[in-house]
């Protein structure tokens, strides 16, 4: 007997709606699965002590984390000072991770209490505040990103004359870090939110053009050869039979240049004066209460991934004849 349906070891072969939904949970649950037992089972890793009860070591203090080397050191030294002094009390612990990998159940509870507690000083942002506030950052930087990205590589793909002009040079600007212009966007645009919104554009905009260009070279060369000879030209061949033909598989390019937009938005919320989700992070790493930090990353995650279902589901309404044709 198979250990797993023939279906899932057979290449290009769609499986049936019972393994999609047990393979799609599976690929959540390995992940939390594997963090639970890094958090909750003692003896998985746990190189630390959270100190219940100090004893008679001065410099211990309830609650705080202790590496187990130097927990056993001092029980060590309390143990041969005993001898002398047999009233001497050792100290208490439990084993415990580092402060920088909570458990689940504490990134849920802050994940929370984020949206309910307040800021620390009246002017700062509340937490959903900053988070709106990214996503207004890579929305601008996204759609720039495609108002000009979209139209050079729609004509890259379609003239080879377009494509040698465009194509060389972006080839070698896409290889140039973003974050490395962040000085010069800083010095050029000020320091508040038009440098992050140039950051994400120049992430995005040069491999939009050639994903674009790339994309729409794969459009059937015949139906191309039957608008020319029906007498389809010019600007009237790429807004009638181009676009048309290319947009199902655009619109997915569109998706994926989405997720890699978010990519960089913490580098870019970093440039010119610290705001949005980043600020939050920045934050809450400074005071060490990585449950928060941990929290804001996976709200990153889950509008990234709640944002491509829903364009998913939207792209199987737009062009139902291509989800058909697959």
């Amino acid at each position: 007997m198979a250990l797993f349906p023939t279906a899932w070891t057979t290449p290009r072969v769609e499986l049936d709606n019972r393994s999609k939904r047990w393979l799609t949970f599976a690929s959540f649950a390995i992940p939390i699965l594997l963090w639970s037992i890094f958090s909750y089972v003692p003896f998985v890793w746990h190189p630390q002590v959270e100190i219940t009860d100090p004893g008679d070591v001065s410099y211990f203090r309830e609650g705080t984390l202790i590496d187990k080397d130097i927990y056993q050191r001092e029980i060590d030294n309390l143990i041969a000072k005993q001898q002398q002094n047999p009233e001497l009390n050792l100290p208490q612990g439990n084993p415990a991770n580092p402060v920088y990998l909570p458990a689940p159940h504490q990134v849920l509870t802050a994940l929370y209490t984020a949206f309910k507690t307040p800021p620390k000083r009246s002017n700062e942002p509340w937490f959903h505040e900053s988070l709106g506030h990214s996503i207004q950052i890579i929305a601008w930087g996204f759609f720039w990103s495609m108002l000009f990205g979209l139209p050079l590589g729609i004509l890259a793909g379609t003239y080879d004359a377009t494509s040698k002009l465009i194509e060389p040079f972006t080839e070698f600007f896409r290889y140039l870090p973003a974050p490395a212009f962040g000085a010069l966007a800083v010095a050029i645009l000020g320091i508040y939110d038009a440098p992050k919104i140039a950051i994400i554009f120049i992430g995005t905009f040069f491999q939009m053009i050639l994903i674009t260009a790339n994309t729409t070279r794969k459009l059937n060369m015949a139906i191309i050869e039957a608008s020319l000879t029906l007498g389809c030209k010019g600007f009237s061949l790429i807004r009638r039979v181009i676009i048309p033909g290319a947009l199902p598989d655009l619109y997915r390019d569109m998706r994926i240049l989405l997720g890699w937009a978010w990519t960089y938005l913490i580098v870019a919320e970093l440039i010119g004066t610290s705001s949005g989700i980043t600020w939050f992070i920045t934050q809450q790493a400074r005071y060490k209460n990585f449950d928060n930090v941990f929290a804001a990353i996976l709200i990153i995650g889950l509008i990234g991934l709640i944002t491509d279902l829903i364009l998913a589901k939207l792209g199987k309404r737009f062009f139902p004849w291509h989800n058909a044709a697959h």
